[in-house]
């Protein structure tokens, strides 16, 4: 017999999500299409000022249980923005595609909203994923490996 997890085994819908777009997507386009999409969308700069370091901001998104989206593909590189993430349990998920307009970007996370969602509810944090330009989504670096 199969064992039922915990998660299916209550009568409670999931949290919704709340998606944080940091500002290396700007601060209108996508946030605004992820809104339209149906998403509860929350923007960086209506919380952090725009010099904050990012293991500032990765701290404190990732303590309030909210999913990074960023372009910041450099960010996984960085020990202090890594160490944050690990702290956290933050979930974050990075567009790989260069060079895009906001509405392309836009369109992009509000294709693969479906897959980052399916990621959210049956990954542990902390992570971080890629979002292809494609919207395909996948892990790049899970728990063990942000240690």
């Amino acid at each position: 017999m199969k064992k039922r997890s915990g998660a299916s085994s209550t009568n409670e819908p999931p949290e919704p999500l709340v998606l944080f777009v940091d500002r290396s997507l700007g601060n209108k386009i996508v946030a605004a299409a992820l809104r339209l999409a149906g998403a509860t969308v929350e923007i960086h700069d209506d919380h952090f000022p725009t010099t904050a370091a990012d293991e500032d901001w990765l701290h404190e998104v990732g303590r309030r249980g909210w999913v990074v989206l960023t372009k910041d593909r450099a960010i996984r590189y960085r020990a202090p923005a890594l160490a944050a993430i690990r702290a956290s349990a933050a979930r974050m998920f990075v567009l790989t595609a260069g060079d895009l307009q906001g509405t392309e970007m836009a369109a992009i996370f509000v294709k693969a909203l479906p897959r980052i969602e399916r990621v959210v509810r049956h990954e542990s944090a902390p992570y971080i994923a890629k979002v292809t330009k494609t919207a395909s989504v996948s892990l790049l670096l899970t728990g063990r490996q942000l240690r």
